[in-house]
């Protein structure tokens, strides 16, 4: 058999599939107008696992309100619920609630469910998960639980959550399975999540508008960018029905693929992802062989897989003015009506930063006079001669230093920062606004991650005109951030600079964190979080402080993060909790690093 015909042979094969798992779904649901795109990947893995997946969405229609659970979902996970537990948490739920009922209707479904189970069991805990892994324990004490019809003996850590996920099989409405699924996740998940971010009532209260603004792109294949949120919602509602791990799958789908010898990441893939980067970030502002210098010199060690790219945003340089620019728009003029309602306060901040940074380059620049062993005697003070150690009876002008600053801002751009992103906007513009007003040079500059791009978005470069600041209005936040590798690049520029005094100011929340695996098109750099990251990061600032760069960190984030932030900047960081005393703080940094220190 050929190759062509081999092809054809497939497509067939994924034809039938595809309408086999329909019908059940129509069957099972009883609505010949459901939508669904089967996961055919499912098939390759477990015959079993792929039609129950159809039979699950087609029961839960019956039972349930799928766009409710969906949009609860998206919801959950806007304020900030970890995805894959999130679906994960839901999808035991779901089994909980419909599982048995299935089966009751249609005996022949239980063949089925328990092949499933049996699939999922071996393919995904070839060993027991460790102690740490409290959703992996789970799960696998919940499928072996239902596979010897609740004989199993449940490990005793786990008996609370078992007893909570009874509390969705009782479920009679969607609200009441909802409110299983989210009492289930702040227990075994994150119990933290209601001090921090809200009870289930906050979650519902979410608004259309503020998942509208939000960039869903991080969470989604490349296809679905133009409806970002409808497709992440229809990608959710799809998945919540499973009990697979998709990672699991995709992985077995990888390894297949190396068998057929198909390459995973052609250079007609990465150029198709570059256009995406364009699309979502705009047009770059180097040449080609600009680009391609500062790659093979800044990507290397833990970011060897990884890219970067400069452009000066979508608003400014737009390749198509596609979704993304839209939204860019939306939030600029948050940034821009959140000045307007500071105002004040901004105009405040921005004098006393300007007074205190003018008084210090004054100081700098007067002549002192100082006591010494040599120079001009001071007949008054000849009588300590033989009577003190303090024998010095001359005095010395001292000219004040000549050498010139300049200082680069860097704001982590990333999706964490959402929720604050004006404020950090309102704290770069008093920034650049100050040193503006000082004639002292400044480049201020963003970063995040989007596959394996590194994006350094340039608002104003060292020697702009101070009209240029408002560009810092432009300011979006989305996906993931490389602390290390943004740092490293902003240095190297930095470094090239002629003034003798160096300065990086970095806005960040204290958590470099890129870990989104299977990106389309990517080459999927190893992940880049925890301690890795945290002394990555650590390391590039220790690296530049050696080169004689004063770094501080401006801390924009959590009160629980602040440790790391402290492991990464060490004694030089501001922890600004109120605007209204950020020139004061930033203030004393910079003004510091202006003092004569001879």
């Amino acid at each position: 058999m050929n190759k062509n015909t081999e092809d054809m042979h497939l497509d067939d094969q994924r034809l039938e599939l595809e309408n086999r798992i329909k019908n059940l779904l129509w069957t099972v649901s009883g609505d010949y107008t459901l939508e669904m795109k089967p996961d055919i990947s499912l098939f390759l893995r477990s015959k079993s696992i792929a039609l129950y997946d159809g039979i699950k969405q087609g029961a839960f229609a019956r039972y349930y309100d799928k766009n409710l659970m969906g949009l609860y979902l998206v919801k959950k996970i806007f304020l900030q619920a970890g995805e894959y537990e999130l679906t994960s948490v839901a999808q035991l739920c779901i089994e909980e609630a419909i599982g048995e009922k299935i089966c009751a209707e249609r005996p022949g479904v239980k063949k089925i469910q328990r092949q499933t189970y049996e699939d999922i069991l071996d393919q995904e805990f070839e060993k027991m998960p460790s102690q740490n892994d409290l959703l992996g324990r789970f799960k696998v004490s919940v499928l072996r639980n239902r596979l010897s019809e609740s004989e199993h003996q449940v490990e005793k850590k786990m008996q609370p959550f078992m007893e909570l996920i009874a509390e969705a099989g009782r479920a009679e409405d969607t609200m009441g399975l909802i409110r299983a699924v989210d009492r289930l996740y702040n227990t075994l998940i994150d119990p933290s999540f209601e001090t921090v971010h809200g009870n289930l009532e906050r979650v519902m209260a979410v608004t259309m508008e503020e998942l509208t603004e939000f960039s869903w792109e991080d969470f989604l294949s490349e296809e679905m960018y133009e409806e970002a949120l409808e497709s992440y919602v229809e990608q959710l509602t799809g998945n919540m029905t499973g009990l697979e791990n998709t990672s699991v799958t995709e992985e077995m789908e990888k390894k297949r693929e190396v068998k057929r010898k198909v390459t995973v990441v052609t250079p007609e893939m990465l150029e198709k992802a570059y256009t995406y980067v364009e699309l979502n970030y705009g047009r770059t502002y180097l040449t080609e062989a600009e680009e391609k210098r500062i790659n093979y010199l800044m990507c290397r060690g833990v970011h060897g897989d990884c890219s970067l790219y400069f452009t000066e945003g979508i608003l400014k340089n737009p390749a198509k003015r596609n979704y993304q620019y839209e939204y860019a728009k939306r939030l600029k003029n948050k940034n821009i009506w959140l000045y307007h309602e500071k105002h004040r306060i901004v105009k405040r901040n921005i004098a006393v930063l300007t007074d205190a940074l003018r008084k210090s380059l004054v100081l700098r620049k007067e002549t002192q006079t100082v006591l010494a062993d040599r120079g001009n005697i001071v007949p008054s003070r000849l009588w300590r001669i033989g009577r003190t150690k303090d024998a010095k009876v001359f005095q010395q002008e001292v000219k004040g230093e000549a050498s010139e600053f300049v200082v680069d801002v860097l704001i982590d751009a990333s999706g964490s920062q959402m929720s604050r992103q004006g404020e950090v906007a309102l704290q770069a513009y008093i920034i650049s606004e100050a040193l503006s007003n000082v004639d002292i040079p400044h480049r201020v500059m963003s970063f995040c991650t989007f596959w394996d791009y590194t994006i350094l978005h340039r608002f104003r470069e060292y020697d702009d005109s101070r009209s240029e600041n408002e560009n810092i209005f432009n300011y979006v936040t989305s996906s993931n951030n490389r602390d290390g590798l943004a740092i490293k690049t902003a240095g190297y520029s930095l470094l090239q600079r002629e003034e003798d005094k160096k300065i990086l100011i970095v806005l960040s929340d204290g958590k470099p964190y890129d870990v989104i695996v299977n990106r389309p098109n990517a080459r999927n750099p190893q992940p880049y979080q925890g301690k890795t990251a945290i002394a990555d990061t650590a390391t590039e600032v220790r690296r530049l402080r050696n080169l004689e760069v004063s770094v501080l960190g401006v801390f924009a984030g959590e009160e629980k993060d602040l440790a790391t932030e402290k492991k990464i900047f060490g004694k030089d960081f501001a922890y600004i909790r109120d605007i209204r005393g950020f020139s004061r703080i930033v203030g004393r940094y910079l003004t510091k690093q202006l003092e004569v220190n001879e």
